[in-house]
């Protein structure tokens, strides 16, 4: 065989090998689905058909005579026009507005004292700050209940010693001795997001500054602030969701709170609640619970693209 007819046959076994590979690439490769296979299968049947099963029963009513029939779509309709189910959408956005930024802004100060490496006891600082997230949070609002009684508890033996009669469990504060509780439970861990983030800046940026003459108040305004826009997107989408689904402690402060100032439709999550087991109205509550899922992703994809535009800045 001539020198040329091999170098030809090599240009075409190469050709050939490409091609090959070509294809290859743009088959389908289903060999991940092997590891995902469980967590699709769990995700499917815990998250994915109860909320299919709930829209489905939203369209339909039971009737005394009748039993369960279709009304197509009469539960939402009435569901707007119910003034219980918005004063408790309107509680739970007031408690959004007043107590996110409050513990966001607490959370952010930890992290940042945290970041100074000023701070004496840091070990000790980030595991107590972080311990209120790790106790349940049942246990939390008994624990939490117990000090605001005005007759048994820390806030009752401070009215006898001082002689004043405070009462932070009356209808008029009961709201923000809720929020305290919240707060106590999730700086924390809003704080170690922040931290995290924080820990991702590189020194020579610090150092740079230092060398520029940069105060310390300036770093934080100018390198660090600037970081946590990321983060900060995150805990408030979280925090968001969470102060829309606010049941624990309203509902164990419940039995604790004298007289009727927490309702049975005192957040959404608690009129649900109480439709669906008190009420044997669990198509009603099932409507709810839709609705109010819609309006928490509405809120949550607008401070996601703010906060996107912010970033593209």
């Amino acid at each position: 065989m001539s020198q040329s007819s091999a170098t030809s046959s090599v240009g075409q076994g190469a050709a050939l090998q490409s091609s090959s590979a070509r294809v290859n690439r743009h088959r389908a490769d289903w060999r991940g689905w092997k590891f995902m296979w469980p967590f699709a299968v769990v995700f499917v049947f815990v998250f994915i058909v109860p909320i299919v099963y709930a829209i489905y029963i939203s369209f339909f009513q039971k009737k005394m005579i009748g039993g369960t029939v279709f009304v197509g779509l009469a539960n939402y309709a009435r569901l707007f026009g119910d003034t219980q189910f918005w004063s408790s959408v309107v509680r739970v956005a007031l408690f959004t507005i007043v107590q996110v930024p409050i513990m966001l802004c607490l959370a952010a100060l930890m992290a940042l004292a945290l970041d100074s490496m000023k701070l004496h006891g840091t070990k000790f600082f980030r595991i107590s700050t972080f311990l209120p997230y790790a106790v349940p949070a049942v246990v939390s609002t008994m624990i939490w209940g117990f000090v605001y009684g005005a007759k048994y508890g820390l806030v009752g033996s401070l009215n006898d010693l001082l002689g004043t009669n405070i009462d932070v469990l009356a209808p008029s504060v009961l709201l923000a001795s809720i929020g305290n509780i919240v707060t106590w439970e999730f700086t924390g861990y809003n704080m170690l997001i922040f931290y995290s983030s924080l820990s991702t800046i590189p020194h020579s940026l610090y150092e740079a500054a230092s060398i520029d003459g940069a105060s310390e108040w300036q770093i934080v305004k100018s390198i660090k602030l600037p970081e946590l826009r990321g983060s900060l997107a995150i805990t408030v989408i979280f925090s968001i969701i969470g102060s829309f689904q606010l049941f624990n402690e309203p509902s164990i402060l419940q039995n604790m709170v004298p007289g009727n100032a927490i309702t049975t439709y005192y957040t959404p999550n608690m009129y649900a609640y109480n439709l669906s087991f008190t009420g044997n109205q669990s198509n009603y509550a099932a409507a709810l619970a839709i609705v109010m899922a819609v309006i928490t992703m509405a809120i949550a994809y607008a401070v996601q693209l703010n906060s996107m535009k912010e970033q593209m800045k």
